[in-house]
């Protein structure tokens, strides 16, 4: 198949642009947000082609992928008024848990949402719109846990500003147990170390003891699940999708903070049982998020919206 969509989240295209299919990826001179093409940080097959927009209209399109809601007006500027097949994948939490949010293209017979957990299909009012839950898969970056740095990772993105949403505001309390090493975008501020390119940044969370996940209300982190593919021991509010991807035999997850923070210390003074804990969650981790099963979820997708 032919398959139209913008390059939006990395890690989540990494997996996705994986499929026996051809993809095609909008691209504008400034590679901005409309218009990214390839990624720069993976390494993408062939079968990922970029497209300009002045060509759009000619290709061979059989289904399209929205991620966002600005993109139910950019695809008719791409593509045309034609009709397609298409595919609204839902990365997002609603903005609260009340289950009245209602969805962008809530009530339409013309699409399907496909949502990234089965919590976020839970809380989004979608009405009549067909839906789905596709749970995500990862590009395998293999068992590179040493734990050899006595510290937790943890991988935020954009902390100050979001907040106690991601959980900002416990790190103070985690760092009683042990260091917090910050990664992700805009961490400078709170003596994070950065973002990382892709490869990279496996490398350095392997080496750290423990991964630290202190989100209260946002979708599932990739993040989370690929250091849980490197095998590292993972402690975890239990929060949305959490108990789910983390089952009681492969982390420590709840939400009594003060019993995140012991099992942290505990973590950080018991290299083996942090390694036994690390190597249950990627053998839990493989089997439910691994890729084969992820794309074979998106082929048949793909095939019934077409039908």
């Amino acid at each position: 198949m032919n398959v139209f969509l913008w390059h939006v989240h990395g890690s989540y295209m990494n997996a996705i642009v994986r499929g026996p299919h051809r993809y095609f990826v909008p691209v504008t001179p400034d590679r901005g947000p409309d218009g990214r093409g390839r990624a720069q940080s993976y390494d993408w097959p062939a079968s990922v082609i970029e497209v300009e927009q002045a060509n759009a209209r000619d290709l061979d399109v059989d289904v399209v992928v929205l991620q966002r809601p600005s993109e139910l007006q950019l695809v008719e500027q791409w593509l045309g008024d034609r009709v397609l097949p298409t595919i609204y994948l839902e990365h997002n939490t609603p903005p609260e848990p009340s289950g009245r949010c209602r969805h962008h293209v809530i009530d339409r017979d013309d699409l399907t949402i496909v949502h990234v957990t089965h919590c976020n299909a839970l809380y989004w009012d979608t009405g009549k719109t067909p839906t789905r839950v596709i749970e995500h898969g990862i590009v395998d970056p293999g068992p590179r846990y040493s734990g050899e740095i006595p510290h937790l990772a943890a991988v935020i993105n954009d902390p100050i500003r979001r907040g106690p949403v991601v959980g900002t505001d416990l790190l103070e309390r985690f760092r009683n147990a042990a260091p917090v090493d910050l990664f992700g975008m805009q961490t400078a501020e709170l003596g994070g170390l950065g973002s990382l390119a892709y490869n990279e940044l496996h490398d350095e969370l392997a080496r750290r003891r423990v991964y630290l996940h202190t989100t209260r209300w946002t979708s599932l982190g990739l993040s989370l699940l690929e250091a849980m593919h490197l095998a590292m021991p993972v402690v975890a509010l239990a929060t949305t999708e959490i108990p789910r991807a983390v089952p009681s035999d492969c982390g420590v997850v709840t939400n009594d903070v003060d019993e995140l923070i012991r099992a942290c210390k505990e973590l950080c003074a018991d290299l083996d049982r942090a390694q036994d804990l690390g190597a249950r969650a990627r053998a839990h981790a493989r089997r439910h998020y691994g890729l084969e099963r992820f794309l074979a979820d998106w082929d048949t997708a793909y095939e019934e919206v077409a039908a």
